[in-house]
């Protein structure tokens, strides 16, 4: 999961796609980047870490240009590293970059072709790379010396044809504009929209989520349909195009259980408000199961749980309190590397108050449970607290399948409610109830407010893929590579490669 940003504008734009990137920092905290184009020349500036400390204003000043993209990176498919950080960029054919959000699914098949067929070289083992090349070779093979619109969009047809999974990209293409596609099944986010400019003409950005155009006095349009094509040329000319033989909007579910910002608007739908229904509906179930229940307050896990919480705390007419202050320079923990790290993270990151503790029969709410790391430390502080009793309810049903979309949850083994009921889940992470929410509830909730949405890819509460190209063995795969201990090891590496190239630059 990753954040991304592309603009054309009448005037300069690295300074609003960095605004638009600060806005999209909870999709990626790993590395930033940001390439803009000028006088026949690709600018850049990326690196690890945070916006904020990737970009100084000597990058900014030189990062000149009327059209530009952007990227936050979080590690799903590849290992993390400055090699890693994105926009990428290719030579041939015209001069093309390109951030990609998700994961492809048939990467490992697609290097081979571009090695074997398509002769090209890859530099690292991020599926972003393969996808930049694929288009960058399906352009090529037209073999225009100034390609059209119609050449543009031919070669993200052919994109769609070739790589599966699920991925949103905004690419630019030297001397001609800027490019955004999304996936056949729109699993991955990505909006558009534009805005007056201060000379008249009309500004256009595309992002991940609408809060990114927000900031920025932009008016959202609309989503980029799945498998539609968005080209908005360097003189501000918008062109659209359906690139996908049989296009179906099955969206990533779990965006609006925990990934996206509750103030953006997804395919039609308020993060915000689906997180209230699912509130509502977590808390009728638990009357229906528990209509005597002794729940004297309900407290969120910071941040992503407040909304439901506040609806859970309202329908079951009780309390609502704060009980932990929230860390926020800890990152987000369930994707962090190894164990021993999540533990200590949780307990960096949360600090509960006694006083909304002590004596009480606490209903804390959670957005899900992952490992069930972050889980089981926060019960245990509660009874530190000197909390009676403790439930625990998640808005989100039991995670018990890996996501292959772009989220970095694939080891199967690591999924705390893999192979396990919901009162054994409760007994691992210490609570003396568990309750979780009805995946049709989850749905239900998601879909309110009218919208058009038939079906969303629920595949890591439900196990069904809706590429239809995941088996046994590409999980098992998956498993091997991305599990704690493969991880470790990749880490490793990269910091023995990271000491070698310091004692380098020390010669």
């Amino acid at each position: 999961m990753c954040g991304l940003v592309g603009m054309v504008g009448s005037s300069e734009v690295a300074a609003d796609i960095y605004d638009a990137l600060t806005m999209l920092q909870h999709r990626g905290q790993d590395a930033a980047g940001i390439m803009t184009f000028k006088d026949g020349k690709f600018l850049q500036r990326k690196g690890e870490g945070l916006v904020r400390d990737v970009f100084r204003t000597h990058h900014m000043t030189q990062l000149l240009g009327n059209f530009g993209i952007g990227h936050v990176r979080y590690p799903t498919q590849g290992s993390s590293g400055t090699a890693l950080a994105q926009p990428f960029y290719v030579n041939s054919p015209y001069g093309i970059a390109l951030a990609h959000n998700g994961n492809l699914t048939n990467a490992d098949k697609l290097k081979a072709e571009l090695f074997q067929s398509d002769l090209r070289h890859l530099n690292t083992d991020s599926d972003s790379e393969v996808l930049l090349n694929v288009f960058a070779h399906e352009l090529q093979r037209l073999g225009k010396l100034v390609p059209e619109s119609e050449d543009i969009f031919a070669a993200v047809e052919a994109v769609h044809r070739r790589c599966e999974g699920g991925y949103a990209a905004v690419a630019m293409i030297a001397n001609h504009g800027v490019l955004a596609f999304r996936d056949p099944y729109g699993i991955r986010p990505l909006v558009i929209g534009e805005r007056e400019s201060s000379t008249g003409g009309t500004d256009y950005m595309v992002a991940s989520e609408s809060v990114a155009l927000d900031v920025q006095g932009f008016e959202l349009l609309g989503d980029v349909a799945p498998g539609e094509g968005i080209y908005i040329t360097q003189e501000g000319k918008l062109i659209r195009r359906q690139c996908a033989l049989a296009p179906r909007l099955v969206p990533c579910i779990f965006e609006h259980v925990y990934f996206a910002r509750p103030d953006s608007m997804m395919d039609g739908v308020s993060v915000y408000k689906t997180r209230m229904r699912q509130g509502e509906r977590l808390a009728r179930k638990i009357l229906k199961e528990r209509p005597d229940h002794d729940i004297d307050v309900v407290i969120p896990i910071p941040d992503t749980s407040r909304v439901a919480g506040q609806s859970v705390a309202h329908e079951l007419g009780v309390k609502f309190r704060e009980g932990f202050m929230k860390n926020r320079y800890i990152g987000r923990t369930f994707i962090m590397p190894g164990q021993t790290q999540r533990q200590k993270s949780v307990r960096q990151k949360l600090n509960p108050i006694e006083l909304e503790f002590r004596g009480k029969n606490v209903l804390l709410i959670d957005d899900s449970i992952v490992r069930g790391t972050t889980s089981m430390l926060i019960i245990e502080m509660a009874r530190e607290m000197g909390a009676k009793k403790v439930y625990f309810a998640s808005a989100a049903p039991a995670v018990r399948f890996p996501n292959v979309y772009g989220i970095d949850m694939p080891s199967v083994d690591e999924l705390v409610a893999n192979g396990r009921t919901d009162e054994e889940v409760g007994e691992i992470i210490g609570a003396d109830r568990m309750i979780y929410q009805d995946l049709p509830d989850l749905i239900r909730s998601t879909q309110g407010g009218g919208s058009d949405i038939a079906n969303f890819d629920c595949s890591v509460f439900d196990g069904k893929y809706v590429t239809g190209d995941v088996d046994e063995a590409y999980l098992d795969n998956l498993e091997s590579e991305r599990n704690d201990q493969a991880q470790h090891k990749i880490d490793v590496i990269d910091d023995d490669a990271s000491m070698a190239t310091n004692m380098q630059s020390n010669l």
